[in-house]
């Protein structure tokens, strides 16, 4: 597919935002204005108007120095050292007759010190420099012309040039998107350089650009873009684009940042809009900063305090001096009369003493200038490049997937590694791999999959019992079936009774239909078929989408196209035992938050029936069942329990069937709330959306793994050898992240564990009553009173040297971060080995770091 264009697919009437069609906001009246006063022409960056601007160009520079920079801000870092400020006095002293020694002496070990410490800071430099260049000449293909397109440097991009950026590319600069290989010009960003992020976000041109399907279309494009001016806000964009007279809002859903990367999409064009070091990454982004390390610091102490002892030293010698020469010459008899006090200099006149004495303290400043160690300087320098040098040819430290090797881009805070104290890190992507495998589900109260999962591994290793052996023996079962199949990414799922259509067989087969029909359609994957194999590929916006729709295709539910307004499966039927071509139409999606924890999708099946089919998270999707819906409750809560203490990312899947007047009441509010373009659009979509996720029937929940890296419980078990603490912030389930945990070696076996939980008997009979206040109330009385208990047992463990572990769920943390009880929360956390934030937001995790 990568040369042809994808099917026609329309997202602009599915998706919750408003794809192209958003009305005029309050901001956008202040365009023009103060803030607001850029100006594209867009395809025409040549044009008389566009030079009057005199916008920066795309070259971007991440150096330290420039050539005329370097002398006077090298000289100025060299010369912050105290030591160097010593000695550059004493050689220009050194030039007097007050030296004791030569000016070479004291100039030519300065000058070696200051010019070593100089050279190593150039070459640090130079390789920033070396990266810069191969950043700046990276190419892209942009509008030459006549509607063709040619190759560019980044470096040589103007403001309002058309640039078509392919598939795993990252964007040179800041675009307006105008089209894509998606006939309804949506794309696949990923972000990860800006915010960490491994979800990919989709973006959407305005649907009058759309139609710029190719490279010959932009031979007659012309538009005006009038937006904000460059800011470092990432999140927000206000901006026109006016076309054909008729003027069209720009907001962030068709703004592509530099540093971002296109994936899942063959191509896009985009306009460029900020260049250089107004693109908002740069914005975001500080100089280099001229960093001195604690050692560096504490040695200028000591510097000061030898310093001091000079000063002493030669305060005492030179009173000492001035009563001794004062008295060489007594009413006409030389006491030193080999000084000849009778004929001297000014160094040794018996008359002027006091000035002698001067002097003798200067010169003596300068002939104990060895208790100041300059050579101290040049060998801390040689050992910190020598320890890069390491750093970057450590074979432990490379990446051989990524194909990068570690990179010290400046020594001067190598010593700093050593002096690390906590360490803040995410799960997903960090620890694990962020590559999930369809492993186990549960469907009408029983549970399927036989996979043995690595925190399963983990856990049976560390402990000598039956169970532990039951484990390892399913385990090598495990990888006997595996060998004799091919390896599938995404799916690892093993139970013959379901596999190779043997659902058909089961007591409940309507509901495993429903679940799998369900996993094969709830989703925004987008399926692509090889022409040569005619093997079908899913490009998700995240893996465990991917894993679901895999696991549904290989349990006989095959997702294989999706077009306009429908959604197309091969289905089994077990009727006739074959598969047979199903087609869905596609009404509504409703998208998964972090807020909202959950997706649907509603649509219309070949009979016409209406259906809601739902999956999220278990502690928003039993609360939204239907009391007739609860059949397999208690046996699927069972069940989660089990896969989160093996590891596993659950997910519950529900559906319900709907009416046509309470669907198109939905509908019409829905399509009001997506087009709103205000500050409280999210908000009032999911208001929207709760009044019709509710009375749902639970079909069971799926589980996917989420590997770990490898190395990683070695390099925590390292970590904690070394007295370094690691605080893990994830969203998981507190039975899944505790087991991660010990499979980590985040916790490990007779370490005191402090759980701080919200969820006791007493505030969920509180939460049923309804009393949000009664509830908020109790539950951060009962969050304060675990953490005073935890300070006590922290207090008792300190005295016997034990190592402590803190666990604390979402709900517990938003009390923990308030105000009043956020010292009391980090006196906790300090004092324990190992932090677990559960269940946590990514506000959460933000307001934590």
């Amino acid at each position: 597919m990568a040369g042809g264009r994808r099917k026609r697919q329309h997202f602009g009437r599915i998706h919750a935002f408003s794809c192209g069609r958003a009305s005029f906001n309050g901001e956008h009246s202040l365009i023009g204005g103060p803030g607001f006063s850029r100006i594209v022409f867009c395809n025409d960056p040549e044009c008389f108007e566009a030079g009057q601007l005199k916008y920066g160009g795309n070259y971007v520079r991440t150096t330290k120095y420039t050539l005329a920079t370097y002398f006077p801000k090298a000289l100025f870092e060299q010369f912050r050292r105290v030591a160097n400020i010593y000695f550059l006095i004493c050689a220009i002293l050194s030039f007097t007759a007050l030296s004791p020694y030569s000016a070479y002496s004291t100039v030519f070990p300065l000058v070696v010190v200051v010019g070593v410490t100089m050279g190593k800071e150039a070459v640090e430099d130079w390789r920033r420099k070396r990266q810069d260049i191969e950043m700046n000449n990276r190419k892209v293909k942009y509008h030459r012309g006549d509607g063709v397109f040619d190759y560019a440097k980044w470096m040589d991009l103007k403001v309002g040039d058309v640039v078509k950026v392919e598939k795993d590319e990252f964007f040179p600069a800041d675009l307006i998107l105008l089209s894509s290989s998606y006939d309804d010009a949506i794309c696949y960003v990923e972000t990860t350089n800006l915010d960490g992020e491994t979800n990919l976000k989709l973006k959407q041109a305005l649907d009058v650009t759309a139609n710029l399907l190719d490279d010959s279309r932009f031979e007659n494009f012309r538009a005006i873009i009038k937006c904000e001016d460059p800011n470092a806000n990432l999140y927000s964009f206000v901006g026109n684009l006016q076309l054909e007279e008729q003027q069209f809002p720009l907001t962030p859903q068709q703004l592509l940042l530099r540093d971002s990367k296109l994936r899942n999409t063959d191509y896009i064009y985009g306009v460029v809009i900020f260049t250089g070091h107004d693109t908002k990454v740069i914005q975001n982004s500080t100089a280099p900063p001229s960093k001195r390390s604690k050692i560096e610091r504490r040695m200028d102490k000591l510097v000061y305090l030898l310093f001091s002892a000079l000063v002493f030293l030669s305060f005492i010698g030179s009173v000492f001096f001035g009563i001794t020469t004062s008295k060489d010459l007594e009413n006409g008899v030389m006491t030193r009369w080999y000084l000849r006090p009778d004929d001297t200099t000014i160094y040794y006149d018996p008359k002027r003493a006091p000035v002698a004495a001067i002097l003798h303290f200067l010169t003596a400043l300068m002939l104990y200038g060895y208790l100041i160690p300059i050579s101290l300087y040049v060998s801390i320098e040689i050992v910190k490049v020598l320890q890069s040098v390491f750093i970057n040819q450590d074979p432990h430290m490379y990446y051989e997937e990524g194909d990068k090797p570690a990179r010290a881009r400046t020594s001067n805070l190598n010593e700093e590694l050593g002096q690390v104290d906590t360490i803040l890190s995410d799960k997903t992507g960090t620890l694990t791999c962020n590559s999930m495998e369809f492993i186990k589900c549960s469907i009408a109260g029983t549970a399927y999959g036989h996979g043995i999962t690595e925190v399963e591994r983990a856990l049976a290793r560390g402990k000598e019992t039956p169970l532990a052996q039951e484990v390892v023996e399913d385990e090598d079962n495990v990888e006997e079936i595996n060998e004799t199949k091919p390896s599938i990414k995404g799916y690892n799922f093993i139970d013959e009774r379901i596999t190779n259509g043997n659902w058909v067989n089961e007591p409940r087969a309507d509901v495993i239909q429903n679940f799998l029909r369900l996993l094969a359609a709830c989703h925004t994957a987008i399926p692509e078929v090889d022409d040569e194999t005619g093997k079908i590929s899913y490009e998700a916006e995240s893996p465990d989408e991917a894993a679901f729709v895999i696991g549904a295709r290989e349990l006989g539910f095959e997702f294989y196209e999706r077009t306009q307004t429908s959604i197309s499966l091969h289905e089994l039927d077990p009727m006739s035992g074959r598969k047979v071509a199903r087609t869905y139409k596609l009404m509504n999606i409703i998208e998964f938050s972090s807020a909202r924890k959950r997706m649907s999708v509603i649509v219309r099946n070949e009979e016409g029936r209406l259906l809601l089919l739902s999956k999220g998270a278990d502690s928003v999707m039993f609360e939204r069942l239907a009391q007739d819906g609860r059949e397999f409750e208690v046996q699927t809560r069972l069940h989660i329990n089990e896969y989160a203490d093996a590891g596993l990312r659950t997910l519950v899947l529900a559906y319900r069937e709907l009416d046509e007047e309470e669907y198109n009441e939905f509908n019409e509010e829905f399509s009001q709330a997506k087009n709103l373009v205000s500050a409280d659009r999210e908000e009032i979509i999911e208001e929207v959306a709760e009044r019709i996720e509710k009375d749902l029937i639970l079909l069971g929940a799926t589980a996917v793994e989420d590997k770990l890296q490898n190395g990683v419980p070695e390099c925590i078990d390292k970590l904690a050898q070394a007295g370094i603490k690691l605080w893990v912030l994830t969203g998981d389930k507190m039975e899944t992240a505790i087991n991660i945990g010990f499979a980590c070696s985040l916790l490990r076996q007779g370490m005191k564990q402090i759980i701080i939980n919200s969820e006791t008997p007493g505030i969920r009979a509180l939460e049923k009553a309804g009393d949000k206040s009664a509830v908020d109330e109790a539950a951060k009385a009962n969050v304060i009173q675990q953490i005073s208990e935890g300070k006590a047992l922290l207090n008792v463990a300190s005295e016997d040297s034990e190592a402590l572990a803190l666990i604390i769920d979402g709900k517990s943390l938003i009390y923990a971060l308030e105000d009043d009880v956020k010292d009391m929360f980090l006196e906790l956390a300090i004092g324990c080995a190992s932090v677990i934030c559960c269940r946590s937001s990514p506000k959460q995790k933000a307001l934590v770091s």
